[in-house]
Protein backbone atom coordinates (compact mmCIF):
# COMPACT_ATOMS: atom_id res chain seq x y z
CA UNK A 1 0.00 0.00 0.00
CA UNK A 2 1.21 3.10 -0.95
CA UNK A 3 2.79 5.44 2.31
CA UNK A 4 0.14 7.34 4.41
CA UNK A 5 0.72 10.94 4.41
CA UNK A 6 1.08 12.65 8.00
CA UNK A 7 0.96 16.44 7.70
CA UNK A 8 -1.90 18.37 8.56
CA UNK A 9 -3.57 18.96 5.35
CA UNK A 10 -3.14 15.29 4.68
CA UNK A 11 -6.52 13.28 4.43
CA UNK A 12 -6.49 9.36 3.99
CA UNK A 13 -5.53 9.82 0.39
CA UNK A 14 -1.89 7.95 -0.12
CA UNK A 15 1.27 9.94 -1.28
CA UNK A 16 3.22 8.19 -3.15
CA UNK A 17 6.30 9.73 -3.09
CA UNK A 18 6.68 10.85 0.88
CA UNK A 19 9.97 8.97 0.39
CA UNK A 20 11.27 10.52 -2.43
CA UNK A 21 13.34 14.01 -2.78
CA UNK A 22 11.68 17.53 -2.72
CA UNK A 23 11.01 18.44 -6.43
CA UNK A 24 9.80 22.27 -7.18
CA UNK A 25 6.43 22.25 -8.30
CA UNK A 26 5.30 23.47 -11.94
CA UNK A 27 4.76 27.09 -12.72
CA UNK A 28 1.69 26.01 -14.91
CA UNK A 29 -1.47 24.42 -14.38
CA UNK A 30 -2.50 21.30 -13.69
CA UNK A 31 -5.47 19.71 -14.93
CA UNK A 32 -7.32 16.78 -13.44
CA UNK A 33 -10.23 15.25 -15.69
CA UNK A 34 -13.03 13.12 -14.64
CA UNK A 35 -14.87 10.87 -16.92
CA UNK A 36 -17.07 7.79 -17.02
CA UNK A 37 -19.94 6.18 -19.22
CA UNK A 38 -20.36 8.68 -22.36
CA UNK A 39 -16.80 10.79 -21.23
CA UNK A 40 -14.56 9.70 -24.36
CA UNK A 41 -16.89 12.12 -27.02
CA UNK A 42 -16.66 14.71 -23.92
CA UNK A 43 -13.20 14.70 -23.85
CA UNK A 44 -12.46 14.80 -27.63
CA UNK A 45 -14.46 17.84 -27.92
CA UNK A 46 -12.72 19.63 -25.25
CA UNK A 47 -9.13 18.63 -25.90
CA UNK A 48 -10.00 19.51 -29.63
CA UNK A 49 -10.71 23.04 -29.13
CA UNK A 50 -7.43 23.48 -26.93
CA UNK A 51 -4.41 25.69 -28.57
CA UNK A 52 -0.98 23.41 -28.93
CA UNK A 53 0.57 25.59 -26.42
CA UNK A 54 -2.12 26.00 -23.45
CA UNK A 55 0.71 26.25 -20.30
CA UNK A 56 -0.86 23.60 -18.49
CA UNK A 57 -0.72 19.83 -18.28
CA UNK A 58 -3.73 17.56 -18.61
CA UNK A 59 -4.56 14.02 -16.28
CA UNK A 60 -7.61 12.26 -17.75
CA UNK A 61 -8.97 10.12 -14.95
CA UNK A 62 -11.21 7.62 -16.17
CA UNK A 63 -13.47 4.43 -15.59
CA UNK A 64 -11.99 1.61 -17.81
CA UNK A 65 -11.89 -2.28 -18.14
CA UNK A 66 -8.80 -2.85 -16.52
CA UNK A 67 -9.03 -6.73 -18.48
CA UNK A 68 -9.73 -4.86 -21.53
CA UNK A 69 -6.38 -2.35 -22.69
CA UNK A 70 -7.01 0.81 -23.28
CA UNK A 71 -7.46 2.47 -27.02
CA UNK A 72 -7.70 5.82 -25.53
CA UNK A 73 -4.44 7.73 -26.22
CA UNK A 74 -4.42 6.26 -29.68
CA UNK A 75 -7.31 8.08 -29.78
CA UNK A 76 -7.19 11.14 -28.40
CA UNK A 77 -3.52 11.44 -30.42
CA UNK A 78 -6.05 11.70 -33.99
CA UNK A 79 -8.21 14.60 -32.32
CA UNK A 80 -5.50 16.43 -29.85
CA UNK A 81 -2.53 18.95 -31.34
CA UNK A 82 -1.01 17.70 -27.50
CA UNK A 83 1.23 15.16 -26.76
CA UNK A 84 -0.45 12.21 -24.92
CA UNK A 85 1.09 10.22 -22.90
CA UNK A 86 0.19 6.76 -20.66
CA UNK A 87 0.72 7.54 -17.10
CA UNK A 88 3.98 5.44 -16.19
CA UNK A 89 5.18 5.49 -12.63
CA UNK A 90 7.59 8.27 -11.58
CA UNK A 91 6.56 10.80 -14.71
CA UNK A 92 7.11 14.22 -14.04
CA UNK A 93 4.32 16.47 -15.81
CA UNK A 94 5.23 18.70 -18.25
CA UNK A 95 3.40 21.30 -19.69
CA UNK A 96 0.93 21.45 -23.04
CA UNK A 97 1.21 17.27 -22.72
CA UNK A 98 -2.13 15.03 -22.07
CA UNK A 99 -1.45 12.11 -19.34
CA UNK A 100 -4.14 8.87 -19.59
CA UNK A 101 -4.14 7.25 -16.14
CA UNK A 102 -4.40 3.41 -16.82
CA UNK A 103 -7.46 1.27 -16.37
CA UNK A 104 -7.90 -0.29 -13.33
CA UNK A 105 -5.26 1.88 -11.30
CA UNK A 106 -5.77 4.38 -8.96
CA UNK A 107 -3.27 7.48 -9.18
CA UNK A 108 -1.77 10.03 -7.39
CA UNK A 109 0.04 13.21 -7.90
CA UNK A 110 3.14 14.59 -5.68
CA UNK A 111 5.47 17.32 -6.24
CA UNK A 112 4.70 17.52 -9.90
CA UNK A 113 5.40 13.82 -10.35
CA UNK A 114 2.94 11.21 -11.29
CA UNK A 115 2.68 7.65 -9.21
CA UNK A 116 0.36 4.49 -9.40
CA UNK A 117 -1.18 2.57 -6.78
CA UNK A 118 -3.59 -0.65 -7.78
CA UNK A 119 -7.01 -0.45 -7.15
CA UNK A 120 -6.58 -4.03 -5.61
CA UNK A 121 -4.52 -2.58 -3.28
CA UNK A 122 -6.92 -0.37 -1.05
CA UNK A 123 -9.28 -1.63 0.98
CA UNK A 124 -12.16 0.75 0.16
CA UNK A 125 -14.90 1.53 -2.35
CA UNK A 126 -12.61 2.80 -5.82
CA UNK A 127 -13.28 5.92 -6.56
CA UNK A 128 -10.70 6.96 -8.89
CA UNK A 129 -11.13 10.44 -9.36
CA UNK A 130 -11.99 11.61 -6.35
CA UNK A 131 -8.68 9.95 -5.30
CA UNK A 132 -6.25 12.03 -7.93
CA UNK A 133 -8.25 14.76 -7.29
CA UNK A 134 -7.63 14.74 -3.76
CA UNK A 135 -4.13 14.34 -3.81
CA UNK A 136 -3.82 17.28 -6.86
CA UNK A 137 -5.43 19.56 -4.52
CA UNK A 138 -3.16 18.70 -1.99
CA UNK A 139 0.01 18.81 -4.36
CA UNK A 140 -0.89 22.00 -6.43
CA UNK A 141 -3.33 23.99 -4.45
CA UNK A 142 -4.35 26.87 -6.58
CA UNK A 143 -2.90 25.90 -9.70
CA UNK A 144 -4.79 22.54 -9.61
CA UNK A 145 -8.18 22.83 -11.90
CA UNK A 146 -10.52 19.54 -12.31
CA UNK A 147 -12.77 18.99 -14.87
CA UNK A 148 -16.17 16.73 -14.01
CA UNK A 149 -17.51 14.93 -17.18
CA UNK A 150 -20.17 12.63 -18.40
CA UNK A 151 -20.36 10.08 -16.05
CA UNK A 152 -22.76 7.71 -13.59
CA UNK A 153 -22.64 7.94 -9.96
CA UNK A 154 -20.97 10.66 -7.88
CA UNK A 155 -17.20 10.17 -8.26
CA UNK A 156 -15.28 12.90 -8.44
CA UNK A 157 -17.74 15.28 -6.29
CA UNK A 158 -15.54 15.09 -3.22
CA UNK A 159 -12.19 15.64 -5.25
CA UNK A 160 -13.30 18.81 -6.70
CA UNK A 161 -14.96 20.25 -3.41
CA UNK A 162 -11.30 19.55 -2.22
CA UNK A 163 -9.91 21.22 -5.08
CA UNK A 164 -11.85 24.30 -4.62
CA UNK A 165 -11.01 24.45 -0.88
CA UNK A 166 -7.64 24.79 -1.50
CA UNK A 167 -7.73 27.43 -4.02
CA UNK A 168 -8.23 25.87 -7.15
CA UNK A 169 -11.07 26.39 -10.02
CA UNK A 170 -13.48 23.58 -11.17
CA UNK A 171 -15.87 23.03 -13.94
CA UNK A 172 -18.98 20.24 -14.43
CA UNK A 173 -19.74 19.46 -18.26
CA UNK A 174 -23.80 21.25 -18.59
CA UNK A 175 -26.64 19.66 -20.03
CA UNK A 176 -24.68 17.97 -23.06
CA UNK A 177 -23.46 15.23 -20.94
CA UNK A 178 -24.98 11.69 -22.34
CA UNK A 179 -24.87 10.53 -18.58
CA UNK A 180 -25.32 13.96 -15.84
CA UNK A 181 -24.52 11.64 -12.38
CA UNK A 182 -20.72 13.02 -12.21
CA UNK A 183 -21.78 16.67 -12.96
CA UNK A 184 -24.73 16.89 -11.07
CA UNK A 185 -22.94 15.10 -8.09
CA UNK A 186 -20.37 17.62 -8.23
CA UNK A 187 -22.44 20.77 -8.82
CA UNK A 188 -25.23 19.72 -5.68
CA UNK A 189 -21.69 19.25 -3.55
CA UNK A 190 -21.23 22.85 -3.97
CA UNK A 191 -18.06 22.28 -5.52
CA UNK A 192 -18.70 23.81 -9.11
CA UNK A 193 -17.52 27.59 -10.74
CA UNK A 194 -18.19 26.56 -14.21
CA UNK A 195 -21.24 24.59 -15.91
CA UNK A 196 -20.14 24.70 -19.28
CA UNK A 197 -20.12 22.14 -23.00
CA UNK A 198 -16.01 20.75 -22.97
CA UNK A 199 -15.69 23.12 -25.92
CA UNK A 200 -16.42 26.35 -23.96
CA UNK A 201 -14.87 24.36 -20.73
CA UNK A 202 -11.72 24.72 -23.00
CA UNK A 203 -11.93 28.06 -23.78
CA UNK A 204 -11.91 29.04 -20.32
CA UNK A 205 -9.33 26.78 -19.48
CA UNK A 206 -6.93 28.96 -21.45
CA UNK A 207 -7.92 31.91 -20.60
CA UNK A 208 -6.96 31.14 -16.84
CA UNK A 209 -4.08 29.54 -18.07
CA UNK A 210 -2.89 33.22 -19.12
CA UNK A 211 -4.36 35.16 -16.00
CA UNK A 212 -1.71 36.20 -12.86
CA UNK A 213 -4.09 33.84 -10.85
CA UNK A 214 -1.77 31.77 -12.50
CA UNK A 215 1.70 32.31 -11.77
CA UNK A 216 1.18 33.94 -8.17
CA UNK A 217 3.02 31.37 -5.80
CA UNK A 218 0.63 30.73 -2.87
CA UNK A 219 2.47 32.39 -0.24
CA UNK A 220 3.05 35.71 -1.99
CA UNK A 221 1.77 38.53 -0.71
CA UNK A 222 -0.22 40.88 -2.92
CA UNK A 223 -2.76 42.61 -0.94
CA UNK A 224 -1.26 45.76 0.92
CA UNK A 225 -3.12 46.29 4.58
CA UNK A 226 -5.30 48.78 3.66
CA UNK A 227 -6.74 46.57 0.82
CA UNK A 228 -7.21 43.41 2.90
CA UNK A 229 -8.83 45.78 5.67
CA UNK A 230 -11.27 47.11 3.12
CA UNK A 231 -12.19 43.72 1.94
CA UNK A 232 -12.73 42.61 5.97
CA UNK A 233 -14.83 45.13 6.02
CA UNK A 234 -17.02 44.42 3.31
CA UNK A 235 -17.43 40.83 4.45
CA UNK A 236 -17.75 42.24 8.21
CA UNK A 237 -20.70 44.65 7.70
CA UNK A 238 -22.29 42.00 5.16
CA UNK A 239 -22.25 38.93 7.97
CA UNK A 240 -20.47 40.34 11.08
CA UNK A 241 -17.33 37.85 10.82
CA UNK A 242 -14.15 39.15 11.35
CA UNK A 243 -11.72 37.58 9.39
CA UNK A 244 -8.60 39.50 10.43
CA UNK A 245 -6.93 36.43 11.90
CA UNK A 246 -7.65 34.53 9.56
CA UNK A 247 -4.12 33.65 7.19
CA UNK A 248 -3.33 36.03 5.20
CA UNK A 249 -2.05 33.47 2.28
CA UNK A 250 -5.28 31.54 2.53
CA UNK A 251 -7.38 35.31 2.35
CA UNK A 252 -5.33 35.91 -0.29
CA UNK A 253 -5.35 32.85 -2.50
CA UNK A 254 -9.68 32.85 -2.34
CA UNK A 255 -9.14 36.42 -3.33
CA UNK A 256 -7.13 35.39 -6.57
CA UNK A 257 -9.59 32.07 -6.70
CA UNK A 258 -12.54 34.93 -7.08
CA UNK A 259 -10.53 36.95 -9.37
CA UNK A 260 -9.87 34.74 -12.06
CA UNK A 261 -13.38 33.27 -12.31
CA UNK A 262 -14.82 36.74 -12.42
CA UNK A 263 -12.40 37.41 -15.08
CA UNK A 264 -10.66 40.34 -12.98
CA UNK A 265 -6.98 41.35 -13.57
CA UNK A 266 -6.01 43.07 -11.48
CA UNK A 267 -6.55 43.10 -7.58
CA UNK A 268 -7.49 47.62 -7.61
CA UNK A 269 -10.31 46.30 -10.13
CA UNK A 270 -11.48 43.63 -7.95
CA UNK A 271 -11.99 45.47 -4.72
CA UNK A 272 -14.36 47.79 -7.07
CA UNK A 273 -15.99 44.74 -8.38
CA UNK A 274 -16.50 43.81 -4.63
CA UNK A 275 -18.07 47.35 -3.60
CA UNK A 276 -20.42 47.03 -6.47
CA UNK A 277 -21.81 43.60 -6.64
CA UNK A 278 -23.70 42.47 -3.35
CA UNK A 279 -23.37 38.64 -4.83
CA UNK A 280 -20.00 38.78 -4.71
CA UNK A 281 -19.24 38.82 -1.67
CA UNK A 282 -21.82 36.73 -1.00
CA UNK A 283 -19.22 34.12 -2.90
CA UNK A 284 -15.93 35.43 -1.43
CA UNK A 285 -17.33 34.97 1.95
CA UNK A 286 -18.90 30.94 1.06
CA UNK A 287 -15.11 30.28 -0.61
CA UNK A 288 -13.56 31.56 2.51
CA UNK A 289 -15.19 29.24 4.45
CA UNK A 290 -14.79 26.09 2.61
CA UNK A 291 -12.86 23.33 4.41
CA UNK A 292 -11.27 20.72 3.36
CA UNK A 293 -13.05 18.06 5.65
CA UNK A 294 -14.14 14.40 5.34
CA UNK A 295 -15.02 11.26 7.37
CA UNK A 296 -12.52 10.13 9.92
CA UNK A 297 -10.10 12.54 8.13
CA UNK A 298 -6.41 11.26 9.07
CA UNK A 299 -7.77 7.60 10.08
CA UNK A 300 -4.40 7.24 12.78
CA UNK A 301 -5.93 10.52 14.84
CA UNK A 302 -9.05 8.60 14.74
CA UNK A 303 -7.53 5.40 15.99
CA UNK A 304 -5.52 7.55 18.61
CA UNK A 305 -8.70 9.30 19.37
CA UNK A 306 -11.02 5.87 20.36
CA UNK A 307 -8.54 3.36 21.96
CA UNK A 308 -6.74 5.93 23.92
CA UNK A 309 -8.96 9.12 24.92
CA UNK A 310 -12.34 8.39 24.56
CA UNK A 311 -11.64 5.04 26.11
CA UNK A 312 -10.21 6.99 28.67
CA UNK A 313 -13.55 9.59 29.23
CA UNK A 314 -15.88 6.82 29.13
CA UNK A 315 -14.70 3.52 30.76
CA UNK A 316 -14.72 4.80 34.62
CA UNK A 317 -18.12 7.77 33.80
CA UNK A 318 -21.63 7.49 35.57
CA UNK A 319 -24.24 6.92 33.04
CA UNK A 320 -26.03 10.40 34.44
CA UNK A 321 -23.31 12.13 33.19
CA UNK A 322 -22.80 12.24 29.90
CA UNK A 323 -19.58 12.76 27.46
CA UNK A 324 -19.57 16.38 26.25
CA UNK A 325 -17.60 17.11 23.38
CA UNK A 326 -17.39 20.52 21.01
CA UNK A 327 -16.42 20.24 17.68
CA UNK A 328 -16.25 24.30 16.34
CA UNK A 329 -15.62 24.93 12.25
CA UNK A 330 -17.70 21.50 12.17
CA UNK A 331 -18.16 22.82 8.55
CA UNK A 332 -20.54 20.04 6.70
CA UNK A 333 -20.28 17.85 10.04
CA UNK A 334 -18.34 14.73 8.89
CA UNK A 335 -15.74 15.06 11.86
CA UNK A 336 -18.81 15.49 14.12
CA UNK A 337 -20.24 12.03 12.60
CA UNK A 338 -17.23 10.42 12.86
CA UNK A 339 -16.50 11.16 16.27
CA UNK A 340 -19.84 10.16 17.59
CA UNK A 341 -19.59 7.10 15.75
CA UNK A 342 -16.24 5.92 17.64
CA UNK A 343 -18.13 7.01 20.42
CA UNK A 344 -20.86 4.25 20.12
CA UNK A 345 -18.74 1.71 18.86
CA UNK A 346 -16.85 2.08 21.65
CA UNK A 347 -19.40 2.14 24.19
CA UNK A 348 -20.76 -1.19 22.73
CA UNK A 349 -17.44 -2.95 22.44
CA UNK A 350 -16.54 -2.23 26.55
CA UNK A 351 -20.57 -2.70 27.25
CA UNK A 352 -20.80 1.47 28.62
CA UNK A 353 -24.03 2.89 28.59
CA UNK A 354 -22.57 6.55 28.85
CA UNK A 355 -24.58 9.31 26.87
CA UNK A 356 -22.70 10.97 24.11
CA UNK A 357 -23.39 14.69 23.14
CA UNK A 358 -21.45 16.16 20.56
CA UNK A 359 -22.18 19.80 19.23
CA UNK A 360 -21.20 20.83 15.96
CA UNK A 361 -20.79 24.71 15.18
CA UNK A 362 -19.96 27.03 12.39
CA UNK A 363 -20.33 30.14 11.16
CA UNK A 364 -21.65 28.91 7.77
CA UNK A 365 -25.60 28.90 8.02
CA UNK A 366 -25.17 26.21 5.07
CA UNK A 367 -22.99 24.16 6.01
CA UNK A 368 -24.90 23.60 9.50
CA UNK A 369 -27.98 22.98 7.34
CA UNK A 370 -25.83 20.56 5.18
CA UNK A 371 -24.70 18.64 8.64
CA UNK A 372 -27.94 18.85 10.29
CA UNK A 373 -29.42 16.83 7.37
CA UNK A 374 -26.69 14.23 7.72
CA UNK A 375 -27.04 13.24 3.87
CA UNK A 376 -23.67 12.78 1.86
CA UNK A 377 -23.14 11.37 -1.57
CA UNK A 378 -22.00 7.74 -2.02
CA UNK A 379 -18.26 8.35 -2.91
CA UNK A 380 -18.25 8.74 1.09
CA UNK A 381 -17.85 4.62 0.57
CA UNK A 382 -14.05 5.68 -0.20
CA UNK A 383 -13.33 6.92 3.58
CA UNK A 384 -16.07 4.67 4.96
CA UNK A 385 -15.67 1.21 5.55
CA UNK A 386 -18.48 -1.26 4.32
CA UNK A 387 -19.03 -2.15 7.92
CA UNK A 388 -19.29 1.64 9.30
CA UNK A 389 -21.14 2.04 5.98
CA UNK A 390 -24.01 -0.67 6.83
CA UNK A 391 -24.06 -0.11 11.02
CA UNK A 392 -24.18 3.96 10.83
CA UNK A 393 -25.95 4.82 7.26
CA UNK A 394 -28.82 3.85 5.42
CA UNK A 395 -28.44 4.41 1.49
CA UNK A 396 -31.05 6.92 0.09
CA UNK A 397 -31.19 8.05 -3.61
CA UNK A 398 -27.62 7.67 -4.74
CA UNK A 399 -26.81 8.63 -1.17
CA UNK A 400 -26.00 7.85 2.21
CA UNK A 401 -28.16 9.53 5.21
CA UNK A 402 -26.31 8.88 8.56
CA UNK A 403 -28.18 6.75 11.06
CA UNK A 404 -30.67 8.20 13.64
CA UNK A 405 -28.60 6.84 16.74
CA UNK A 406 -25.76 8.69 15.31
CA UNK A 407 -27.64 12.16 14.50
CA UNK A 408 -29.48 12.13 17.97
CA UNK A 409 -25.73 12.35 19.48
CA UNK A 410 -25.79 14.99 17.71
CA UNK A 411 -26.54 18.73 17.60
CA UNK A 412 -25.56 21.24 15.50
CA UNK A 413 -25.72 25.48 15.06
CA UNK A 414 -24.16 28.59 13.84
CA UNK A 415 -21.98 29.98 16.02
CA UNK A 416 -19.12 33.00 15.24
CA UNK A 417 -16.08 31.79 17.52
CA UNK A 418 -14.60 35.12 17.42
CA UNK A 419 -17.76 36.40 19.38
CA UNK A 420 -20.20 34.09 20.65
CA UNK A 421 -19.66 32.20 24.01
CA UNK A 422 -18.28 28.96 23.85
CA UNK A 423 -19.92 25.79 25.17
CA UNK A 424 -19.38 24.95 28.77
CA UNK A 425 -18.41 21.75 31.17
CA UNK A 426 -16.65 19.88 28.31
CA UNK A 427 -14.38 17.15 28.29
CA UNK A 428 -13.04 17.36 24.62
CA UNK A 429 -12.65 20.01 21.71
CA UNK A 430 -11.59 19.48 18.54
CA UNK A 431 -10.78 22.13 16.40
CA UNK A 432 -8.23 21.14 14.36
CA UNK A 433 -11.13 22.57 11.41
CA UNK A 434 -9.95 25.82 12.89
CA UNK A 435 -6.45 26.27 13.83
CA UNK A 436 -5.05 25.64 10.39
CA UNK A 437 -6.86 28.47 8.73
CA UNK A 438 -5.95 30.74 11.59
CA UNK A 439 -2.56 33.02 11.76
Amino acid sequence: MPKKTTTKKKSAISAESDAKPALQKPAFLTIGIGASAGGLEAIIDLLHNLPETPNAAFVIVHHADPSHPSSMRHILSRESKLRIEDVAEGMMIEANTVYVAPGGSEITISNGTLWIAQATERRHARMPIDFFFRTLAEDQGARAIAVVLSGSASDGALGAKAIKADGGIVFAQDESARFDSMPRSAIAAGAVDFVLPPKEIAREIVRIARHSYAFTDDGARRLSEAQLGEVFAILRAAHDVDFTHYKPSTIERRIRRRMAVNKVESLEDYLVFLRSRPQEVEDLYADLLIRVTGFFRDPEVFETLKNGILTTLMKDRDENMPLRIWVPGCATGEEVYSIAICAIELSSALGLNCPVQIFGTDVSDAAVDHARAGVFPENIAADVSSDRLRRFFTKIDGSYRVSKAVRDCCVFARQNLTKDPPFSKLDLISCRNVMIYLG
